[in-house]
């Protein structure tokens, strides 16, 4: 038998002991961490949104692991930095490209009090508060879209997962194994979340055909269409299984005419899916809940705090009809964790996620809710919608062209004049943004078309960020056409 040498075992946990500060280093530490993001926040509307030098980041290289540690103030001057300044800044109120969050402040709260305590929100036995914590939002948002209470859920770190999470399940539900997999079919059109195709792959379902269903002038899918494909598909002996349709694309924020298409999938016993991760919470908002007529028949639906609640990145949700299906698709069981399962009144993340760890991610999103309630968030997000159909209104009188008028808060659009290359124009203009302001904008391609979109999302994201670009666009078009 070993012998253990007290001693040694002793000056182990002198030097183990320097993971917990002592009360003077933890008050100096938070000192540091609230002053470093009390300059970040007050100076974050004249930080740029994106900042095109990446070469700061070769800097990082000098902070190598080693056996020795250093000061606090020297890692948040690196952070400044190197991590801060390059590249894109979500944060930042000029935000104008992807579909950004921003991180609310109150967010950061909940994400420091979650890590210190550390509670096991995996199972209910484990950490029963924090599950209770997390059930109560799903079951709040299983409310907000006209789901059964015999339906669940769960938080996520993203849309991608989520989807998965959903996509999963229907496969399982409805049996899509063996010679019925070729067999099946799975609808969407264009505007679809890649997400979604990744996560077909990764759940198997590569090998379903994807019929890629036509769209109106608003980029909205054709029910009319949708009904003709799966009719000649039943008639063909195949499998019509999942219809996927969004609320709010990447692209231009359309909305797919949702109680049209749930009474196709009805009507075809299809596994009716719908990707709300960014404009779900949009229903928030009463003048545009006419958008959400029929999710409440869906089979399940996606949306991401991240965006459209302005939660911090890493904060997903997926909502299912049928909370036994989930389960199945989900449900594990170890010996070693037998002493949690007579303690089961709630559901546990881990019988209805891929997850078993997790952190106490829900924190983040209870704790700003009973901080702030729900009135500045709908305030925020109608007053998104309302900025982007001022931005239309306003970049179509300056001369370009735009795409369908926001039924949310995306706005694409394109400069065009006989005497350019469109494509090309649009492409060096998007980069002049980007480099001359401190805003950020993004692009996209929309049949074969080179666009520019304002994604008007950020909590921070104001009227004057938007005159800021347009005052920029006054001046630069007829520079750059000169040029």
């Amino acid at each position: 038998m070993q012998q253990i040498d007290l001693d040694h075992l002793a000056t182990l946990e002198r030097e183990a002991s320097a993971l917990e500060p002592q009360v003077s280093e933890f008050q100096k530490w938070s000192e540091l961490t609230v002053a470093y993001g009390s300059e970040y926040l007050k100076n974050i509307n004249q930080t740029d949104a994106y900042h095109d030098d990446f070469s700061l980041i070769e800097q990082l290289e000098s902070f190598k692991i080693k056996e020795e540690g250093i000061a606090l103030s020297d890692v948040i001057s690196a952070l400044k930095q190197y991590v801060d300044k390059p590249g894109i800044n979500p944060a930042s109120p000029g935000h104008l490209g992807y579909i950004p969050g921003g991180g609310i402040y109150a967010s950061s709260i909940a994400d420091f009090i979650a890590a210190f305590t550390n509670p096991y929100a995996g199972i209910f036995y484990g950490g029963p508060g924090a599950v209770k914590i997390e059930n109560m939002l799903i079951r709040w948002m299983l409310k907000l879209f006209g789901y059964p209470d015999t339906g669940f859920g769960n938080l996520t770190s993203g849309g991608s997962i989520a989807n998965l999470t959903a996509i999963v399940t229907a496969r399982d539900a409805k049996e899509i194994y063996g010679e019925r997999l070729t067999r099946s079919v799975i609808y969407m059109t264009h505007q679809t979340h890649h997400c979604v195709h990744k996560a077909l792959k990764i759940a198997g379902l590569a090998h379903c055909q994807i019929r890629e269903i036509q769209t109106d002038d608003a980029f909205r899918m054709d029910p009319t269409q949708l009904k003709e494909v799966l009719e000649e598909d039943t008639a063909k002996g195949l499998i019509p299984f999942m219809i996927v349709a969004s609320i709010g694309t990447t692209d231009v924020g359309a909305v797919d005419p949702i109680d049209q298409i749930a009474d196709i999938a009805e009507a075809h016993d299809c596994w009716f899916h719908i990707d709300a991760a960014y404009g779900g919470y949009f229903i928030l908002v009463e003048e545009l809940r006419h958008l959400f007529a029929g999710v409440h028949r869906s089979d399940s639906i996606v949306m991401d705090p991240h965006k459209s609640m302005f939660l911090p990145y890493g904060s997903g949700v997926v909502l299912v009809k049928d909370a036994a299906a989930l389960n199945r698709s989900h449900e594990y069981e170890a010996n070693y964790m037998q002493d949690a399962f007579s303690h089961e009144v709630e559901w546990s993340p881990a019988d209805v996620s891929a997850e078993l760890t997790k952190h106490f991610r829900g924190l983040r999103f209870w704790l700003p809710l009973q901080l702030h309630g729900l009135a500045p968030f709908r305030a925020c997000l109608e007053e998104k919608w309302q900025l982007a159909l001022y931005f239309h209104q306003k970049i179509e009188a300056l001369g370009f062209e735009v795409g369908p008028i926001p039924e949310l808060s995306v706005v694409a659009y394109r400069y065009n004049h006989p005497e350019i290359e469109a494509d090309a124009f649009n492409q060096a203009l998007a980069k002049a943004i980007n480099t001359d302001t401190n805003l950020f904008v993004s692009t996209t391609t929309i049949d074969g078309q080179f666009w520019l979109r304002a994604a008007i999302v950020n909590f921070r994201t104001h009227q004057d960020s938007l005159d800021a670009l347009l005052d920029y666009l006054v001046e630069a078009v007829p520079r750059m056409m000169s040029e």
